[in-house]
């Protein structure tokens, strides 16, 4: 609401909007510039196929276990002061993983650059709602989901001309030089700060509830169908009941769950999100495996083929969100989640003679079908709650966001350890590696139709 902004800052959205894209464009650009150095990382560190799942899954972990801490630390400590702290995170970790000495040390500086990105993503939605009115939310929310998928689109790209010219390093010295850009333009050109609930204290023991639950449930997900597994996954699900309970009865939780029990939009739009990632994010994994090692594509040239899906993605997501505030959200969500099923069908027959064209139909399906879910889901969270909300809003939707990414990656990871186990995709397995694609496309595909129905119907947020 325009009544929680100073007359001050009104001049500066334009210079908001700039910095809170680039934060952004950055995480999204890392991820997907890492998917296309996959096989170069994967021969560097002579890492197995699992081993190779959690360069993603680690980062994803470590983002989704601070997302929703992220949106209460900037509502009470300032979303400026969070999201730089994010910013020199991500930056630091970035130009420590070229030096790693193996794969352990490397993971682990994925998940510090995870929390970096959390922090970075939260924090930028935030602000952006608390600067924007609502009749120009929805356009705004829109750039930065296009800011999202520019980075998408344009990882696989530069990623694939950089390690083609400069190795697979150079992917995350080009970061650590974006990360102080957005260091440098926050601390000179944004001056005002946010802090709606400053008077409230964060709730360190509930974070710690909610990072334990995560992380045995999403590695108990990894190393299924074992004992070790099982257990792992009962003992992140008492953790996550212990997390609810005690955001019922904290004085200052850190997350309102009534927003979930009293905000049917709110509630199915979430859902939503939840699914749709969970169904979407493995494509660009598989799919950069798929045209390096079936097609025999240089990493460049894969790259160039995927850039169409982000591409649109970046061209439509301002489009669909402007015409979000116009229209009802749901209703072009859920068209696009149509599209996006239809999209992820056709992969499922992906084989040896799989034609180019056809692979490109089916990126473009992903890509209007995402820009049209994403933009309009998102006004519908952040215009379903009350200004003092924006920074746990905000965290919500990231976190279902990663939540769903995670899903995604622990379902490569549970089908490649049943059908490869510790081994490496290499030549003679190439087929079995086709039959994977297809489970796990398949699986995506199902759950992308599951999605269409909480969207379709999570209720009006225009009257």
């Amino acid at each position: 609401m325009i009544s929680c902004v100073p007359e001050r800052i009104q001049g500066s959205k334009n210079v908001v909007l700039a910095a809170t894209a680039l934060a952004a464009f950055l995480p999204p650009f890392m991820l997907s510039a890492v998917n296309i150095a996959l096989p170069a990382i994967q021969a560097h560190f002579s890492a197995s196929a699992v081993w190779l799942s959690w360069v993603a899954t680690a980062y994803l972990l470590a983002s989704a276990v601070f997302l929703v801490p992220a949106g209460k630390m900037g509502d009470i400590w300032g979303r400026k002061l969070v999201l730089l702290w994010g910013t020199w995170a991500f930056t630091f970790a970035t130009l420590l993983c070229p030096f790693a000495p193996g794969m352990p040390v490397f993971i682990l500086l994925r998940a510090v650059q995870g929390t970096g990105g959390a922090l970075m993503l939260t924090m930028g939605m935030a602000i952006l709602t608390s600067v924007f009115p609502s009749s120009e939310r929805g356009k705004a929310l829109g750039v930065n989901v296009a800011a999202v998928y520019a980075g998408s689109s344009a990882g696989p790209f530069f990623g694939g001309v950089l390690i083609a010219f400069w190795g697979w390093k150079a992917v995350f010295f080009t970061n650590v030089l974006l990360g102080l850009l957005l260091a440098f333009i926050m601390s000179r050109s944004i001056r005002f700060e946010w802090r709606e609930a400053r008077e409230q204290r964060l709730d360190v023991y509930g974070g710690i509830l909610y990072g334990i639950s995560l992380v045995a449930l999403m590695y108990g997900a990894s190393v299924l169908p074992s004992l070790e597994g099982a257990g792992l996954m009962g003992g992140g699900a008492v953790f996550f009941l212990l997390f609810l309970r005690r955001m019922v009865r904290a004085e200052n939780p850190l997350f309102d769950v009534r927003l979930f029990s009293g905000n049917r939009v709110f509630t199915f739009s979430n859902v939503a999100a939840l699914i749709n990632y969970a169904a979407t994010y493995s494509v660009a994994f598989l799919l950069s495996l798929y045209l390096q090692y079936i097609k025999g594509m240089t990493p460049a040239e894969a790259g160039t083929v995927m850039i169409v899906q982000p591409v649109l993605q970046a061209l439509l997501s301002p489009f669909a969100g402007k015409l979000s505030d116009r229209l009802e959200p749901g209703l072009l969500a859920s068209g696009g989640m149509l599209f996006t099923a239809f999209g992820l069908g056709i992969f499922i027959f992906l084989g040896w003679t799989t034609s180019l064209p056809l692979i490109v139909s089916a990126l473009v399906l992903l890509g209007v079908g995402f820009a049209f879910f994403s933009s309009p889901n998102m006004n519908a969270i952040m215009g379903s709650v009350p200004a003092a909300y924006y920074g746990i809003a905000s965290g919500s939707v990231g976190t279902m966001r990663v939540l769903g990414q995670m899903t995604s990656m622990a379902v490569i990871t549970i089908v490649f350890a049943l059908f490869l186990g510790e081994e490496r995709i290499t030549a003679e397995r190439y087929d079995l590696f086709l039959v994977m694609t297809r489970i796990c496309f398949s699986i995506s595909s199902l759950l992308c139709c599951v999605g269409v129905f909480f969207s379709f119907f999570r209720g009006k947020l225009h009257s």
